[in-house]
């Protein structure tokens, strides 16, 4: 599998994030569909099948992100 450049990816986090934070999904046509082209490339890009675990396995991939699973500690 071709692995996306880390710089690719934060961008692609930045940019869902922000349609996500807009609540994109509820606007117009045009930018709901570019939510939806960013979400196909993270998916891709990570070899997963869904948004969440794309975002999950994309910032796993950046720079200092932690190697450990750190879902089990607490806040």
């Amino acid at each position: 599998m071709l692995m996306a450049h880390p710089a690719v990816l934060k961008n692609l986090i930045e940019q869902y994030e922000t349609l996500r934070v807009l609540h994109a999904e509820e606007g117009h046509e045009e930018v709901r569909r570019r939510m939806d082209d960013i979400a196909y490339t993270l998916c891709v890009s990570t070899g997963t099948s869904d948004i969440d675990a794309a975002l999950i396995a994309a910032q796993h991939r950046l720079p200092g992100a932690r190697v450990e699973d750190d879902s089990l500690l607490a806040t």
